[in-house]
């Protein structure tokens, strides 16, 4: 796919991680490295447009439903498709339908757009990554297919070491810390070809270690914030987008937000 430097509209597609989770404002609302792209482009070109369909919790299926044919009608210049990875989450998973539900996306958004850009995922380290590892890397291997196919870009944020540096990730261990949805900003940045303004990848200081009764407290923490009520989310098939609306539904010219 023909990369230009200057793009006049974009339009993201995808869950709590295209949303902004946990990129949070002063208001309360999240921002997010999508939100951080579009300000960056905006800056390039007047009159540039902005819509953001992402809402949090969904899975493919309903990204496919809810928000890929809004974006293909849209006829944007860039539009971002990040989705599945709440599926390879589930107890139980179908990769056989999340793959051809991915594949249904992008054979729909490519024709409609300039540039599709597809992502492989960050992952925070440790044993949650590990037990699912298996299923993010089929879902990557098949994202990786479908840009060569299309001619889409790929984004690897699944390979970067500082993505999984678990600083970079908020109390929930599920959703990237404003840092995070910098370095994601930048990385898309760079590979729609426009150049680099910082080492998205570059490392963070060596980390202080904390003693073991302080590592113990924060894991009962988040088990009782954040665990418990994703589990039973799963259970109960409930989401924590169920009834939001998207997040910036119309294509519309990109007013800066009062940071």
């Amino acid at each position: 796919m023909e990369m230009n430097a200057s793009y006049t509209s974009f339009v993201a597609v995808g869950d709590s991680f295209t949303e902004g989770m946990s990129d949070l404002l002063p208001d309360g609302t999240y921002r997010g490295w999508a939100d951080l792209l579009a300000a960056r482009l905006a800056a390039r070109t007047p009159g540039f447009r902005y819509a953001n369909l992402a809402v949090r919790g969904k899975l493919i299926g309903q990204i496919v439903d809810e928000q890929v044919g809004a974006a293909a009608a849209m006829g944007a210049d860039v539009v971002t498709l990040v989705g599945g990875l709440n599926d390879t989450l589930r107890p139980k998973c179908d990769m056989v339908r999340v793959r051809d539900l991915l594949e249904e996306a992008v054979e729909r958004l490519a024709p409609s757009c300039k540039t599709l850009v597809l992502m492989r995922s960050p992952g925070r380290s440790g044993p949650v990554l590990k037990r699912f590892s298996p299923r993010m890397e089929e879902l990557f291997a098949h994202v990786d297919a479908l840009a060569a196919r299309h001619g889409a870009l790929v984004v690897d944020l699944y390979g970067s070491s500082v993505l999984s540096d678990q600083r970079m990730w908020d109390v929930d261990r599920l959703h990237l810390t404003a840092e995070g949805h910098g370095r994601v900003a930048e990385a898309v940045w760079q590979t729609l070809g426009l150049d680099a303004e910082v080492d998205w990848q570059a490392l963070l200081p060596p980390a202080v270690r904390t003693n073991w009764a302080a590592r113990r407290a924060a894991d009962l923490r988040f088990a009782r914030r954040h665990l418990g009520p994703w589990i039973g989310r799963r259970l109960t098939g409930r989401s924590s987008g169920d009834g939001r609306p998207a997040k910036r539904p119309e294509l519309l010219p990109y007013e800066p937000p009062a940071w």
